[in-house]
């Protein structure tokens, strides 16, 4: 494997070329660029920059976000917030009277409804010392 010359590396990225646009027919020169390898990266590196910089732009201030999926509108979200807080309230009461339900029917599936028992207890009196 080659060693690579850092120092010559960068000496190659400095090295003008010349881009020369001739017409075809006439082979008349029409227009001429001295660029180097250098020049070529930071131009194609700042037109991505700035292609990336107008697509946030135009998607951020504009009504092109309401197409990006899951974004929506304000009032869609207020209303599907609304929407959740309903729904959990109306789980919630389902949750109750289906327990009320499944008492009343254990209640009413015992059939053995014993006699409740009317025996008075015998409570002990307390000892009221009035000395």
């Amino acid at each position: 494997m080659p060693n690579l010359d850092i120092d010559n590396t960068f000496k190659r990225t400095s090295n003008t070329y010349r881009l020369v646009v001739m017409n075809d027919d006439t082979f008349d020169e029409v227009v001429a660029f001295r660029i180097s390898r250098r020049s070529v990266y930071l131009g194609i590196s700042i037109s991505f920059i700035l292609l990336v910089g107008l697509t946030i732009g135009l998607i951020a201030f504009t009504p092109l976000k309401y197409y990006i999926p899951g974004y929506g509108t304000k009032e869609s979200r207020t209303s599907l917030q609304l929407l959740k807080i309903r729904t959990d309230s109306l789980e919630k009461a389902i949750q109750f009277k289906d327990q009320y339900l499944q008492n009343i029917k254990k209640v009413l599936s015992e059939g053995n409804l014993q006699a409740l028992d009317t025996t008075s207890f015998k409570v002990p009196e307390q000892n009221q010392n009035n000395d």
